[in-house]
């Protein structure tokens, strides 16, 4: 470098810096996400085929999303997922979001055309967190609308699950532990002699 020439990979062109060597600037593309513009590569977009941001680099006359007076795709979607979806293309790691709750990444990776089983390991958990707390509640559901069980075991597999058998045995102690007889005793005063007598004094 002589003369104070600038570098090839840092020359200016049209007052901004060129990408890289070699790089055409009709390989790029624009996308506009809920008013967040991401500029990244057409090839960049084609490593994950078959999925609507791959499509992108197809013709874009025919495309409802292309927007010919600013040259950018135009999506009213979640930015701060995009972000998550497009670092995906990237690097091929799909990472979930933390501050955004499963069912609407889940949307989103729908919408995108992604498969939630390219998830990587360390942020399965987070993601799954929701489906399996639905599962569970499905699951508590349906065991309440089953009598048949034993109101005392019920309440023991529902402590387990939630991870708070200690807590469930402390409280069990004093009152706690005679109530569900008292309330049987004062709701069926044809339950027991005990029960009788309850009766007649109300």
């Amino acid at each position: 470098m002589e003369n104070g020439s600038i570098p090839r990979s840092h020359s200016i062109a049209h007052g901004k810096f060129s990408l890289a060597p070699g790089r055409s600037t009709t390989n790029r593309i624009i996308v506009n996400v809920g008013g967040v513009k991401y500029e990244t590569f057409k090839s960049t977009l084609r490593s994950i085929p078959d999925t609507r941001l791959s499509w992108l680099t197809e013709a874009q006359g025919h495309n409802p999303d292309y927007d010919p007076a600013t040259g950018e795709y135009f999506f009213d979607r979640h930015p701060g997922v995009f972000n998550m979806i497009l670092n995906y293309y990237r690097t091929g790691k799909l990472h979930a979001p933390t501050d955004v709750c499963g069912p609407l990444f889940e949307e989103e990776l729908a919408f995108w055309g992604i498969d939630e089983k390219q998830i990587e390991p360390c942020c399965w958990p987070t993601y799954r967190a929701h489906r399996d707390a639905q599962e569970t509640l499905a699951e508590f559901d349906s065991d309440h609308s089953d009598d048949s069980g034993d109101d005392e075991e019920e309440e023991e597999e529902i402590a387990r699950r939630f991870g708070i058998v200690e807590e469930a045995r402390e409280e069990k102690q004093g009152f706690a532990r005679w109530q569900p007889r008292l309330w049987h005793l004062l709701e069926d005063p044809n339950s027991s002699q005990a029960a009788k007598v309850g009766g007649v004094l109300e």
